[in-house]
């Protein structure tokens, strides 16, 4: 069994000054961490990484520089589940779809995709494909919560739980 702390938005120092204790408590208790994007600096990103002890997947947001070297989208595979992480960027209205189709484009409609951007937390199924997105770590507007998941994964099986600060 893997726990695994999925978070975004983290837009530290833009829009938040620090990653909340409590998500820090969650990163250091799981097994792995996946971040859907917009870190903001590399600061953060770095943070991040030590706090997962170097079990992180992470792709590139829309502000995060490009410095960090992150791919628009990443694929992990734990315990019998493969996530596909992206951000999303792009209208907020055709999220949904993006999302499903950079799924597809990358594993197939088993995987389950991770992305961030709008800020809004979804779990929702779009033609088969489970697409998560955990809101923000930090409730960056437009969010008006800190949010986050965390996911037991054991041999196949995915159960999602929604944190909030």
């Amino acid at each position: 069994m893997s726990l695994v702390a999925i978070i975004s938005d983290t837009h530290v120092p833009s829009r938040a000054d620090a990653i909340p204790e409590w998500v820090v408590d969650e990163i250091l208790r799981a097994d792995h961490t996946i971040h859907a994007g917009d870190f903001d600096s590399p600061r953060v990103y770095e943070r991040i990484a030590d706090l997962a002890d170097g079990n992180l997947t992470a792709a590139r947001g829309n502000v995060d520089p490009p410095a960090l070297g992150l791919s628009k989208a990443k694929t992990v595979a734990i315990d019998g589940v493969t996530f596909v992480v992206t951000h999303g960027t792009g209208s907020p209205s055709g999220w949904h779809d993006r999302v499903a189709e950079t799924v597809e484009r990358e594993e197939d409609e088993d995987a389950v995709g991770v992305a961030g951007h709008t800020h809004e937390v979804v779990d929702e199924r779009v033609d088969g494909t489970r697409l998560l997105n955990p809101g923000s770590a930090t409730g960056a507007t437009p969010a008006d919560r800190e949010t986050m998941f965390v996911a037991t994964v054991e041999d196949g099986d995915l159960e999602i739980e929604l944190r909030t600060g």
